[in-house]
């Protein structure tokens, strides 16, 4: 596989750097809500890597962390009058659930940041030992960002002119702040009344690590200080992952990550999710409004993840008709596909460019073309040819992720449904949405959920 690399700006092909097992860290969720399919995104198509690298016989291990200490995690847990650990356990399986619905893997290890607090501490001793960081009068710690002059290479800071002498004196302390902010940044947070009775002993007194170091000592603890890959949305980069850097190389030695994958931002119907708009969609939402999480998968990997997508409840439409048609091609050629054939996993026959292109910077729309360019060329196989192809079908699907759908038994609705579905139906014509989602609640709330097409709609019984 050839992939962007964010460090270099260059395309370059992966391989283990032990020659056997491709090592590579995501940065996890903040476990203080449901995850919104803007995270998932980066989540999802990191899966599709990872099952990209296992398909074509790369063997893998995956770290990803999960945030359970932070300024949003205490901040909450104290307004729903629950303690740190309940608190977070609850939406991280929450999270679990939503992976799997969308048919995410699970990491091969995932560590939490309070379990790690420990090592956290002995990388902080590092760097304060080494002359890189500095405790405050008030018992926080800082990384001293001037002593490190590789800063800024990820984000390309020396490009935008900005100096490191601007930092004297400058010091950010909470764990998230302006991307342009050029601070030291906190490695320990001394303990605040806000942080209630969250807060370890350290050689600095009470406190907590800030967000940046976790990552750091995670890392360390399970691949060690020079590694094949490192992954995250792409609104990491800067400050989030310069600062991982400059704390692990300060600290450790080593060469940190060999290769940096970045996933580009989601937008909503053309601009920003947010509440206040009323379009940060969680699968819960979605699957409120009919759509299945196979389909929310399909539109995740829809576009290239170096491009920004454009999500849209008409997009999620249209995943489902590219679904039914896949799964229809499928059948076709296993209908015509009587016996099994052994596979060659160099030849992909029909889909061989579906894989290539997969292979070519994870063009992960490229592979989905080319499946059903792959089903088309198939369209008079038989016998074993049929049954080569529809195997070479199924192993770019599994890289995909992506589970079909099976095929339904027709269910004719009731005439009184049908009018709600005719009426509601004309509101989309007319592009009357609000009247449209009201519809489509009270079908749900019938027992039926309507399926829009481009050219017209399908109706289906309620499975809950």
């Amino acid at each position: 596989m050839r992939l962007y690399d964010t460090l270099t700006r260059s395309e370059r092909t992966l391989a283990p750097i032990d020659g056997s097992t491709f090592r590579f860290y995501c940065c996890g969720p903040t476990v203080y809500g449901p995850a919104h399919i803007g995270n998932f995104r980066t989540f999802v198509l990191q899966d599709v890597f990872r099952r990209t690298l296992e398909t074509g016989g790369t063997r893998t291990f995956h770290v990803r962390n999960i945030t359970d200490v932070d300024d949003k995690t205490i901040r909450d847990s104290q307004k729903a009058g629950q303690s740190l650990a309940d608190f977070t356990r609850g939406w991280t399986e929450k999270f679990h659930a939503d992976c799997e619905a969308l048919g995410c893997q699970p990491p091969h290890v995932e560590p939490g940041a309070i379990e790690h607090i420990p090592q956290q501490i002995a990388m902080i001793t590092e760097l304060v030992e080494k002359g890189h960081a500095y405790a405050s009068d008030d018992g926080s710690v800082y990384f001293k960002i001037a002593s490190f002059p590789g800063y800024g290479k990820l984000s390309r800071l020396d490009e935008r002119e900005l100096e490191l002498g601007k930092t004297q004196n400058a010091r950010a302390n909470s764990d998230e702040y302006e991307k342009d902010s050029i601070s030291d940044f906190v490695l320990w947070k001394s303990r605040r009344p806000e942080d209630g009775e969250n807060f370890w002993e350290s050689p600095w007194g009470q406190g907590r690590p800030g967000w940046h170091l976790e990552c750091s000592a995670m890392i360390k603890e399970y691949l060690g200080d020079t590694f094949d890959l490192h992954s995250g949305g792409v609104d990491l980069v800067f400050p989030h992952h310069e600062n991982e850097i400059a704390q692990s190389t300060c600290a450790c030695g080593g060469h940190f990550a060999a290769h940096w994958f970045h996933i580009t931002h989601l937008l909503v119907d053309g601009g920003k999710m947010s509440k206040s708009l009323g379009n940060l969609y969680t699968l819960e939402d979605l699957a409120a409004k009919g759509f299945t999480a196979m389909e929310v998968r399909y539109v995740l990997i829809g576009a290239h993840y170096r491009k920004p997508l454009n999500f849209t409840l008409d997009s999620l439409s249209a995943a489902r008709e590219a679904l039914a048609k896949l799964a229809k091609g499928a059948r076709s050629l296993a209908k015509r596909a009587p016996t099994e054939a052994r596979f060659d996993s160099v030849d992909f026959g029909p889909f061989q460019a579906a894989w290539d292109t997969l292979n070519d910077d994870l063009n992960t729309p490229g592979a989905l073309g080319g499946l059903f360019t792959g089903l088309k060329e198939s369209a008079s196989l038989t016998g074993d040819d049929a049954a080569k192809a529809l195997a070479a079908f199924n192993r770019v699907l599994r890289a995909l992720g992506l589970i079909l759908p099976e095929e339904q038994e027709a269910i004719e609705a009731p005439g009184h449904i049908l009018a709600v579905a005719e009426e509601r139906w004309q509101a989309r014509l007319d592009r009357n949405w609000s009247k449209s989602d009201l519809l489509r609640d009270q079908l749900l709330e019938d027992g039926w959920v309507v399926k829009d097409g481009r050219d017209g709609y399908e109706l289906m019984p309620r499975n809950d």
